[in-house]
């Protein structure tokens, strides 16, 4: 049986976090500086469902039961609640799920095999005093690895603008799924942007037909806006295409369809 390719999360603060109003009237009351760390803490655990916290109902109310799992007070935990949600940090979708509106731009994450290739990569740093030339290479490479993840985070914000713009409607799940797409196929948010493009120009945009251009993307091995682009230009040429939309303001789901080859 296969082993799953585990993911792991974490939070990247922006510079100015701490500087923010909510941050500094946070810390100003008192316990404030408990009340931060608790509010770090809440994000670090609702990293998985992409900032969503459930009440599970298994203690009388949703403080005791992030106290379970934050081993913090249960009275600070509820100051801390009343406060995110009274500056608009924290949101009620009902009364077991609760989002903390910071996490989805503040969220980062790879897989197991990528964390243990940065680990590899890492220990031959320590050879760079007598392997110069060598080392010099693995340095160029990481730079470019964190050049490439600092990316993701920026537009992993501007993917969702996006998506909410298109009329495409996810959910959080669904999210991680397009993320995938970027972190496990190797794709691009460029390519991604692209897809939502081309989705929302069709009478009902919808995540299974967004989906539909990526997996047809992935099964052609496309990894960079420029291989789709070469296709697409393929098709116009094979076609004497003239894009419909000149003549409507919507394409038509097969026209799309037969210009992506699903």
């Amino acid at each position: 049986m296969a082993l799953k390719n585990k993911r792991y999360f974490w939070i990247q603060l922006a510079q100015d976090f701490f500087k923010s109003k909510e941050m500094k009237l946070l810390r100003k009351i008192a316990g404030g500086d408990t009340h931060t760390i608790i509010y770090l803490k809440m994000m670090l655990i609702s990293l998985e469902d992409g900032g969503h916290i459930y009440y599970d109902g298994l203690a009388d109310n949703l403080a005791e039961e992030i106290a379970l799992v934050i081993d913090e007070n249960v009275e600070d935990i509820k100051i801390t609640l009343i406060f995110l949600e009274s500056k608009g940090l924290l949101t009620r979708n009902s009364d077991r799920d609760y989002f903390l509106e910071q996490v989805p731009e503040m969220v980062g994450s790879e897989t197991a095999s990528t964390r243990r290739s940065r680990k590899h990569r890492e220990l031959q740093k320590l050879h760079c005093n007598t392997i110069a030339t060598t080392c010099n290479g693995d340095i160029d490479i990481d730079k470019e690895i964190e050049k490439d993840k600092n990316n993701k985070v920026m537009t992993s914000s501007s993917l969702s603008e996006n998506l909410k713009h298109s009329g495409i409607r996810i959910n959080d799940k669904q999210h991680q799924q397009l993320l995938e797409y970027v972190g496990i196929d190797g794709m691009n948010f460029d390519m991604l942007n692209r897809a939502i493009e081309i989705t929302s120009e069709i009478h009902q945009p919808s995540f299974k037909y967004l989906r539909g251009i990526l997996e047809n993307w992935k099964k052609k091995g496309f990894t960079s806006i420029e291989q789709v682009d070469e296709n697409d230009q393929k098709y116009k040429e094979g076609k004497n295409y003239s894009r419909p939309g000149q003549q409507n303001d919507k394409t038509s789901e097969q026209e799309v369809r037969d210009e992506w080859g699903f």
